[in-house]
């Protein structure tokens, strides 16, 4: 599975979780630029993320992640066989 893969189904879990099918992630897209993206969809996308991808990340990275890139990069590093 490429990032591009990846980046796919983020915008997916995304548009399903708010509703929105215009939303489209990119690498550096940022949640203050998603309307709607608060902090509690964030964490409701980020359990979606954990069981489709099935990834366990830490509540450090969580907190701590600057863009949608960082997520990506994230479970690459994450899933098994990478």
């Amino acid at each position: 599975m490429t990032e591009n893969d990846i980046l796919s189904d983020l915008t997916i879990i995304l548009r399903d979780l708010l509703g929105d099918d215009s939303i489209m992630l990119a690498m550096d897209t940022q949640r203050e630029h998603v309307p709607n993206w608060d902090s509690f969809n964030y964490i409701n996308f980020m359990v979606a993320v954990e069981q489709k991808f099935r990834v366990k990340f830490k509540v450090s990275d969580i907190e701590t992640f600057p863009n949608v890139g960082a997520i990506v990069r994230q479970i690459a590093a994450l899933r098994p066989g990478a």
